[in-house]
């Protein structure tokens, strides 16, 4: 397969570089290093042509020695062939790859000379651009190796190339190339390390016996093959990989239902009147009732467990008004929440302003000043996020609650716990009446199958008739308590309505007193202060003080916490001076707003504004409120 996997055109061999002599040849030791002897006596030339051997010498990479003169390395030692005290550094020592560790890539990569026992490996010039190569095949393992000597055998391939790892195969071609495999794929690249080396056979200087090595890539059938079943194989492992996985994220399948019976269906009932085992059993009876196991004989067993849902309803009811309720406190505790951070922002800015004034702001420095500053611009911008975040949820509540609804809230909230007593009470009561029938169903059913086992002849009629009348008298004594227990609800039942007839009266009552208690208050403000009504009748005297009135409620309802009276006339002043002035002499002569004069108008309608105080020592500040929507509960 090899032979017939590989392309003899891939490359062409290379011509053998130019026949020169090498006095230099080399030497195993018994320790199996190799080192470069130099024999003294054969590098003496004429001083004549000093110039040419030095030249030859360069281009293979060696030191030009055995020139009459000045030596050029200091401490060489002819007799050693080496530099004192610096060993010969190869790839091709013992205990080193062929390929040397990583090197940075801007440092230029110096090879060396490398010794072997027939030949001598000779590193190419290091200013000549690297050997070019062909693109690599997937899974190669196989490279060419062209510009071998004409006397170059197997066994000198071998002894070169062995030394980067094992090889399978070698094919070599009488044109001065080969083919060589090896068993992994690393090894490819150590190969490629020895392109641009020239070799020489032994110490020979003949043409036959030098070449220059080109080593590359190449492409045989047997490397492609392998990576593809390698490429296969990984294929096949990851779609198991993903197939494990996608059984393991598979949810379990259901388990199955079982077939009817009597005997599956009284565990299923039992299980329909437990909270935790429901889920489980409402899906049994589902798949019964679809699978068509309802007939005449089973359709009162069937009834009961339908019975026995139903009566989950209103548990499921008062759960979800357990969450409702629940949720309900947790948005009220959040509104309490926010509030109170609110106040302390409140509290904060009140800090900053009462230091920005001009008694404490001149003992501050520039720095500190500076500082106060941007945290009182910091905390008004937090304090306005709040604030809108608790006026978007007032306005949400305002949306969702009608006028209508707040009146009703305080009306019926004593009357509220009554009817939702009774109404549980009916509910529960009429369950039992269902259940009471299903019951009388089942007796009926059971004295029909009596009826017919009298009639025939059946070798067990009195084992049958025993356990028939052990069953009736069950059914009479469930019978019995099922009563029992419908008049006492009914009794409660009863008793609620009483209850709840006698709430309705008081409040009645109630109503009347505070009716009558209304109008003797308003008979009597009339008969005591008939001169003050008839003068403060009317609170507002002009359509101006009314359009006032108008600007300073929309603006106060816009701050919850109220504001100073400098603050109202500051935003005031800021409208149109001619809308908002006082009367026609103000008109004309421009006349600005009089703080007093809004002061003494919002004092008047006490139902509409109030003064509260707010602050502590030395930031104790007066603030109005709007108190409107408060006042038109009270009137």
């Amino acid at each position: 397969m090899f032979q017939e996997g590989l392309s003899e055109t891939d490359h062409s061999s290379e011509a053998s570089p130019a026949a020169m002599s090498f006095p230099c040849g080399g030497e195993l030791k018994a320790d199996n290093s190799r080192t470069l002897n130099v024999d003294s006596t054969a590098m003496t030339l004429p001083m004549s042509d000093p110039t040419a051997w030095t030249t030859a010498m360069n281009n293979l990479g060696m030191a030009p020695l055995g020139i009459a003169g000045q030596p050029i390395l200091p401490d060489f030692d002819p007799a050693l062939g080496m530099m004192t005290g610096i060993p010969p550094i190869t790839p091709m020592m013992p205990g080193l790859g062929i390929v040397p560790p990583p090197i940075p890539p801007d440092m230029p990569v110096v090879k060396e000379i490398i010794h072997c026992k027939s030949c001598t490996l000779f590193p190419p010039n290091p200013n000549l651009p690297p050997p070019a190569t062909r693109e690599r095949p997937p899974g190669c393992k196989t490279v060419f190796v062209g510009g071998l000597p004409e006397n170059g055998t197997e066994q000198i391939i071998v002894e070169v190339f062995e030394q980067c790892g094992e090889i399978i195969a070698i094919r070599k071609s009488k044109k001065n190339f080969c083919h060589i495999r090896f068993a992994e794929e690393y090894m490819v690249d150590k190969a490629l390390y020895l392109s641009g080396y020239r070799i020489r056979l032994g110490s020979s200087t003949d043409k036959k016996d030098t070449g220059r090595l080109h080593v590359d890539f190449a492409q045989a059938r047997d490397d492609l093959y392998e990576w593809e079943c390698k490429q296969r194989m990984l294929a096949r492992e990851e779609r198991h990989r993903r197939r494990m996985e996608e059984e393991r994220l598979r949810p379990p399948s259901p388990p199955p239902v079982v077939h009817y019976s009597d005997h599956e269906c009284s565990i299923v009932a039992e299980k329909l009147k437990d909270d935790s085992k429901f889920s489980e059993a409402v899906q049994t009876l589902l798949t019964w009732i679809e699978r068509g196991e309802v007939n005449r004989r089973s359709a009162n067993n069937f009834y009961s467990m339908i019975q026995s849902a139903n009566s989950h309803v209103r548990r499921l009811v008062n759960e979800k008004a357990t969450h409702e309720k629940d949720m309900e406190e947790a948005k009220e505790k959040f509104k309490q929440a926010l509030s109170g951070i609110l106040i302390q922002f409140e509290q904060i800015v009140a800090v900053y302003h009462s230091a920005s004034k001009q008694k404490a702001w001149d003992h501050f420095t520039k720095a500190q000043r500076k500082n106060i500053s941007v945290w009182c611009k910091q905390a008004e911008e937090m304090r306005n996020i709040h604030n809108d975040e608790l006026m978007g949820i007032r306005r949400e509540e305002e949306m969702e609650m009608s006028d209508d609804e707040i009146e009703e809230t305080t009306e019926t909230k004593e009357a509220e716990e009554p009817v939702s007593q009774a109404e549980a009470l009916k509910e529960e009561n009429d369950s039992l009446r269902w259940q009471l029938d299903a019951y009388r169903n089942e007796v009926e059913l059971l004295k029909q199958e009596q009826g017919k086992t009298h009639r025939e002849d059946d070798p067990n009629k009195d084992q049958q008739l025993k356990l028939l009348q052990q069953a009736l008298q069950g059914m009479q004594q469930h019978l019995l308590k099922v009563q029992e227990e419908y008049k006492r609800k009914e009794a409660e039942l009863e008793k609620i309505k009483d209850d709840k007839l006698q709430v309705e009266k008081m409040l009645e009552s109630l109503k009347e007193k505070e009716n009558c208690a209304s109008r003797l208050c308003a008979s009597n403000q009339e008969s005591d202060y008939p001169l003050e009504k008839n003068l403060n009748s009317s609170p507002i005297k002009s359509e101006r003080e009314a359009l006032l009135v108008g600007i300073i409620s929309t603006f106060l309802h816009v701050h919850p916490f109220g504001a100073s009276i400098e603050y109202i006339c500051s935003y005031l002043h800021r409208l149109d001076n001619k809308m908002l002035s006082f009367g026609g002499a103000n008109r004309a002569s421009g006349a600005r707003i009089c703080t007093s004069d809004v002061e003494c108008l919002m004092s008047r309608l006490q139902h509409t504004f109030k003064q509260e105080m707010t602050g502590v020592g030395a930031s104790l500040e007066k603030r109005w409120k709007f108190c409107g929507f408060e006042g038109l509960k009270l009137t």
